[in-house]
């Protein structure tokens, strides 16, 4: 179960898409989180990945770091 507060412009909108079709406004809300959660992961997850480099909790590795030892 998720509650969500929305902009009244946005509420507005989702209720007439939803009275328009016959749908529910959760349907809408469940379409838009799903068809959008790929990149708001990628998105996000790159920030922090970017920030975990920056402040020295993470280093990146040369390709022949990283394969060494893998293949045995």
């Amino acid at each position: 179960m998720l509650g969500i507060r929305l902009s009244d412009e946005t509420e507005q909108r989702l209720e007439a898409l939803a009275k328009a079709t016959g749908r529910t406004k959760s349907y809408y809300a469940r379409e838009a989180i799903e068809v959008h959660l790929d990149t708001l992961e990628d998105i996000y997850l790159s920030e922090r990945a970017i920030e975990n480099l920056k402040s020295g909790n993470d280093c990146v590795l040369e390709s022949d770091e990283f394969w060494h030892g893998l293949d045995n």
